[in-house]
């Protein structure tokens, strides 16, 4: 019995003796792993990026970067909404205007009204395609973040809003309705002052062209939330993308010099209802704002916004190209 009792008490030490090694190598390994991690450098060690795409990655410090492949640090999202048009103050018939003034506008009376252009199809230019702001630019592609490589503005004309502006020519042209686009950067070098510069250059074409009956004015737009993030108004129209377009009009009732303003809303109100029955949803409302915009110049002038900073280039050509078809529809009926 004693004999039995030594030898259990002997396994038993020996057991302990082996715990208590192997808890020592485990101590000296957590030890040499904590070790290894606390000399790496924090930055290599990363985690995706919540709400953004896998190519976008988060430090431990809280710092976004950006993997190969794209360029510049992340400033903020990029969420994609369609602007309806349907809930606005004013609509009568297909056309929706954001009415920002005290003046009631009679939709009905407008659409009733004579239009003011009278378009004819010769070798006379009937429409003028200008641009303030011919700097303005878009996304390179179509993502769901922004950042400090890219522009909202480029002197690339092949990327700013005189590409397309063109899109626009080229479609009136194409139509039979003799057009001409000026491609001046009025708001380069200097931003400031680009109305008085883009009235001059009208008044131009205007004294070289009397024939001129059309005056548009392409812009982008540019929707940003206080917590950095920019909206980009998209429809989908026969599959394919499209950035949602917004007629910009001036009202004169309480401007001196722009006596003609409710000529410019009667044909706009027109080709606004062309547009919403052709591609019903491309266009958000008309907003009608008290301003000039230069369209005290003739009886047939708009300001077109073709989507804005963070829609991508493509969704702004899609956009433009159904936005001059429409036109051209409803120049036709002139």
């Amino acid at each position: 019995m004693r004999e039995k009792n030594g030898l259990l008490g002997l396994i038993i030490t020996s057991a302990l003796c082996v715990c208590i090694v192997a808890l020592g190598a485990l101590y000296i390994s957590g030890n040499d792993y904590l070790s290894a991690l606390q000399s790496e450098s924090v930055n290599e060690y990363t985690v995706p990026a919540p709400l953004l795409p896998d190519e976008i990655i988060q430090n431990q410090s809280g710092e976004q970067s950006v993997t190969a492949g794209t360029s510049g640090s992340v400033l903020g999202k990029v969420t994609q909404s369609f602007i309806t048009p349907y809930k606005s103050n004013t609509s009568y018939n297909r056309v929706y205007i954001n009415n920002k003034t005290d003046v009631p506008i009679n939709i009905q009376q407008l659409l009733k009204d004579k239009n003011p252009v009278d378009i004819r199809k010769n070798d006379e230019p009937q429409v003028l395609i200008m641009h303030t702001h011919a700097t303005e630019c878009f996304l390179t592609e179509d993502k769901e973040y922004y950042t400090d490589a890219d522009l909202s503005r480029t002197t690339d004309n092949s990327k700013n809003m005189i590409a397309i502006g063109k899109i626009f020519a080229d479609t009136l042209n194409s139509a039979g309705i003799k057009t001409i686009q000026d491609t001046t950067a009025h708001d380069y070098p200097s931003y400031s002052s680009s109305y008085a510069r883009s009235k001059e250059t009208v008044e131009k074409y205007l004294k070289q062209y009397p024939s001129i009956k059309v005056v548009i004015d392409v812009h982008r737009d540019s929707i940003n939330s206080s917590d950095g993030t920019k909206t980009k108004p998209v429809i989908e129209i026969n599959g394919k993308k499209a950035a949602q377009v917004m007629l910009v009009m001036g009202c004169g009732a309480n401007i001196s010099g722009h006596e003609n303003w409710i000529k410019n809303l009667t044909f706009a109100v027109h080709y606004q209802q062309t547009l919403e029955v052709l591609y019903p949803g491309l266009a958000r409302s008309i907003r009608l704002v008290n301003s000039r915009y230069n369209q005290n110049l003739t009886t047939g002038s708009i300001l077109i916004e073709v989507g804005t900073d963070s829609n991508s280039f493509e969704e702004a050509l899609y956009g433009a190209t159904l936005a001059s078809n429409a036109l051209v529809s409803y120049l036709n009926t002139l």
